[in-house]
This record gives C-alpha cells, sequence and structure tokens, in this order.
C-alpha cells in the first residue's frame, strides 16, 4: 500500500510547514490593524431592565 509510505509526504508536509511559517506568515503579521486601539476609555451606558409581561 503506496498511502503508507512516509517518504514523499513527510517532505510535501515538511516544505509547506516551513514556508507557512518562514515566509507567508511574517508577511501577514506585518500588516497594520484595521482597529487601531484608542486610549479613550469605553461609555457605560445606562441599561433598563426589561419588564417580562408575566411577572
Amino acid at each position: 500500500m503506496p498511502q503508507l509510505n512516509p517518504n514523499p509526504w513527510f517532505f510535501i508536509m515538511l516544505t509547506s510547514w516551513l514556508t507557512l511559517s518562514l515566509i507567508i506568515q511574517p508577511k501577514l503579521l506585518s500588516f497594520i490593524t484595521t482597529n487601531p486601539l484608542s486610549s479613550k476609555a469605553p461609555s457605560i451606558r445606562k441599561t433598563t431592565p426589561w419588564t417580562w409581561p408575566w411577572t
């Protein structure tokens, strides 16, 4: 059964993993985030409790 031979598949997996981690991942991490952090304090909204008709 040729599926049990790990020779070609291990090399393909190793090559794809190294490509992802060494080439693609740093390029993706270099992008600026679309929602930068703000130093503003979050506004606290006053909410009213829901009045349930059966209580």
